[in-house]
């Protein structure tokens, strides 16, 4: 039976689940009570409102938010994404996870993140094409290459960050592609940006499983939710000698404990629905495939999908996180107990900002890597780092989400003692 505590901590927002994490890591290491309090919130949070004159001639006012957690390390540096329930604490959130997931992989960044209340799906391209230089314009005074770098996030793209891009110039009065990143590479955009986080965190799955004495080949994976993320980490782990055997997306999934064919999945997303693959590989309940007896369970699509009611019931040796915040603290100390290792969002998604931040000191020294470059320094950068949380871990023998706050709160707190914040 829960709790009333228990109760409460699973009903938390995301706000307050990402302050019950930084004051959780604080604890381990001793931090000062200023820093954490700093850390808690943010140091700006922009709302702004704009109009938009839509399609039929009509003028919609939309809402947007731009939050900026930190910036002791460096500029802020997160996703805009267009959504209809995009929250403020959300973006919040957000933004606060940014920080230290730039701080977990190293980079010179603080979080940042933004939303506008929207949906694109039901948008034009040209209603989203002026909805998009609206929001960049309204929040121009405070984002900049060396203030706050956007970038993509749920239902905007490299288009939409062309448009953003050119707007800001515009107001600028010269070419500005270090405003943002994940950009079309015709103007600045990274090579290997778009594979980037599934690839991170495929590098981080293959020193996981180093590190519990198994190998890659042969090791069986289910990924719930297959977009960019899930998609392309299903294709890179198939390449590895994975057996894929179970793929999900929002119409439902699919489970085959022999392995599926990924090339029909991928065919069936295109062009109708994954359901369309064989009915006899449907599993009744979705919700099955976070359950399934395998080594590898990728969570690539919602927030708090394994919680209270089904962490005791995960039996994956490895839990790697593509998605944002897919586990709720409460479930993390039930895989904890299990012995199930799971690299947290922080790190095992990692890859996207790492791109990101590649493509930034591109737009900045106008110098362009190859894509093997590229994907080269992104596998060093994730390999440090997962070792890096690795170790602690080991060393305060912690869960490795709490390592991974330990990790960049040592190198914010730094920081921040460095400036003389504190």
């Amino acid at each position: 039976m829960k709790t009333q505590q228990t109760e409460a901590v699973e009903s938390l927002n995301p706000f307050q689940i990402v302050q019950t994490q930084i004051e959780n890591a604080a604890k381990i290491i001793g931090l000062d009570r200023e820093i954490v309090e700093i850390l808690k919130k943010p140091k700006r949070v922009m709302t702004v409102s704009f109009p938009v004159r839509m399609d039929d001639g009509s003028i919609q006012v939309f809402e947007g938010y731009r939050s900026q957690h930190n910036d002791a390390i460096g500029p802020t540096k997160g996703g805009i994404r267009f959504h209809p329930d995009v929250t403020r604490d959300e973006v919040i959130a957000l933004s606060m996870w940014m920080t230290f997931k730039c701080g977990v992989v190293n980079l010179p960044y603080g979080g940042g993140k933004g939303g506008v209340i929207c949906d694109p799906r039901t948008m034009s391209k040209g209603e989203i094409e002026r909805v998009s230089r609206r929001f960049i314009e309204a929040i121009s005074d405070i984002v900049g290459p060396d203030k706050d770098i956007p970038a993509p996030d749920v239902y905007t793209n490299p288009q939409i960050m062309g448009w953003m891009m050119d707007t800001y110039s515009r107001i600028k009065g010269a070419f500005n592609p270090g405003v943002i990143t994940g950009k079309p590479p015709i103007i600045g955009g990274s090579k290997g940006r778009n594979e980037a986080t599934a690839r991170g965190c495929v590098f981080t799955i293959a020193e996981a499983m180093k590190d519990i004495g198994k190998e890659l080949e042969g090791a069986t994976v289910a990924i719930q939710g297959f977009g960019n993320a899930g998609r392309v980490a299903a294709d890179l782990l198939a390449e590895q000698g994975c057996k894929i055997v179970a793929v999900s997306d929002s119409k439902g999934a699919l489970y085959n404990p022999d392995g599926l064919d990924l090339d029909d999945v991928k065919e069936l997303k295109d062009t109708s629905a994954i359901l369309n693959y064989d009915s006899s590989f449907h599993l009744k309940n979705p919700d099955e495939l976070l359950e399934l007896d395998v080594d590898i369970l990728v969570p690539a699509a919602l927030e708090n999908v394994i919680t209270l009611k089904n962490a005791h019931r995960v039996k994956a040796n490895i839990i790697a996180e593509a998605a944002n915040g897919p586990t709720t603290p409460d479930a993390d100390k039930i895989l904890y107990e299990k012995g199930i290792l799971v690299i947290p969002d922080i790190l095992a998604n990692a890859g996207g900002v790492t791109v990101s931040y590649f493509e930034w000191v591109q737009n900045l020294m106008n110098y362009y890597w190859s894509e093997e470059e590229v994907n080269e320094k992104l596998k060093s950068a994730m390999e440090t780092s997962y070792h890096a949380v690795s170790n602690l871990a080991q060393k305060y023998s912690i869960d490795f989400r709490t390592a991974a706050y330990v990790v960049s709160l040592k190198r914010i707190a730094e920081a921040m003692k460095a400036r003389g914040w504190v």
